[in-house]
């Protein structure tokens, strides 16, 4: 599969990769210099923040849920309005949001990282009908959330551990119930989870920080292909376009000595064979 540029942005740190299935429309962040960034038709369009933003749901026709390092926020995607819905590690401001996305029961699963990523001082929250409850602290670079087709399995990493964990959620409310699991160890690869996202067939594709590619991995954790990019440090993956068969990629200039052209843009893997991606679930406030 031929993974071709998308948008020739160059980003500090690209993450947050979100298809909007109402607007037909791609959003992703530059979490370090705090924008928003879509395009449409070819045409880019960057928003600009106070704080740094990573990640975001979509609510509506007109507005995206926002995590900022502060706070979630309500956007106005035209008009860029903001209104806060709820504070995020507002208290401690040497932490920032970090990967997230929503999950199928109208809940927002959002991670904190210390912004030069000191040892355990991210989480990750979840947002759900107005309660903002801290699910697992003391993470250090919390990643890799997603959810298995039908929504009864979460699945998130730290970066640093190597490994994907899982956890059967409650089918209620999207609860976590019990412990967190392993489900993929790739400490033996040295390979470093980043952002990822889970299609129809219940397959966890996942960036690789530093290995240039995303990795599709069956839901009993065997790979079954990978995806190669120019860019060494991939952070993020989702599906879009109108047959949720296309595959948007962030990626990140971060942490590179000597960046080259392909570094830090995103791009776009049609995946013409292969499974269809779910449709982003939508944010209920």
């Amino acid at each position: 599969m031929q993974a071709d540029i998308f948008d020739k942005t160059p980003c500090a740190l690209g993450e947050g990769a979100l298809w909007h299935p109402l607007r037909g429309c791609f959003y992703w962040f530059d979490i370090l210099n705090r924008e928003l960034l879509s395009q449409r038709d070819g045409r880019s369009h960057a928003r600009l923040f106070e704080d740094p933003v990573s990640a975001a749901g979509w609510i509506d026709q007109d507005h995206l849920l926002v995590a900022s390092a502060r706070a979630l926020l309500k956007v106005h995607i035209d008009s860029g309005e903001q209104e806060s819905v709820c504070a995020l590690d507002s208290d401690d401001p040497s932490t920032r949001s970090n990967d997230g996305r929503a999950d199928p029961f109208g809940g927002f699963w959002i991670g904190t990282m210390g912004r030069r990523a000191g040892q355990g001082k991210g989480a990750i929250y979840r947002y759900y009908r107005g309660e903002l409850r801290c699910l697992y602290p003391g993470l250090t670079i919390p990643n890799s959330i997603c959810f298995s087709p039908g929504g009864l399995t979460a699945y998130f990493s730290d970066s640093t551990t190597r490994k994907i964990m899982s956890v059967p959620l409650d089918a209620a409310h999207g609860w976590p119930q019990g412990e967190p699991q392993v489900h993929l160890d790739l400490s033996a690869e040295g390979l470093v989870p980043d952002g990822a996202v889970v299609d129809e067939a219940g397959n966890i594709w996942n960036a690789q920080w530093g290995s240039g590619r995303v990795a599709c991995y069956a839901p009993d954790g065997r790979l079954k292909q990978t995806v190669t990019l120019p860019a060494k440090h991939t952070t993020c993956p989702a599906f879009g376009g109108s047959g949720r068969n296309l595959l948007f990629v962030t990626t990140a200039i971060q942490g590179l000595d000597e960046p080259g052209p392909a570094d830090g843009l995103s791009y776009l893997v049609a995946l013409m064979d292969g499974p269809q991606g779910q449709l982003e679930h939508q944010v209920q406030l």
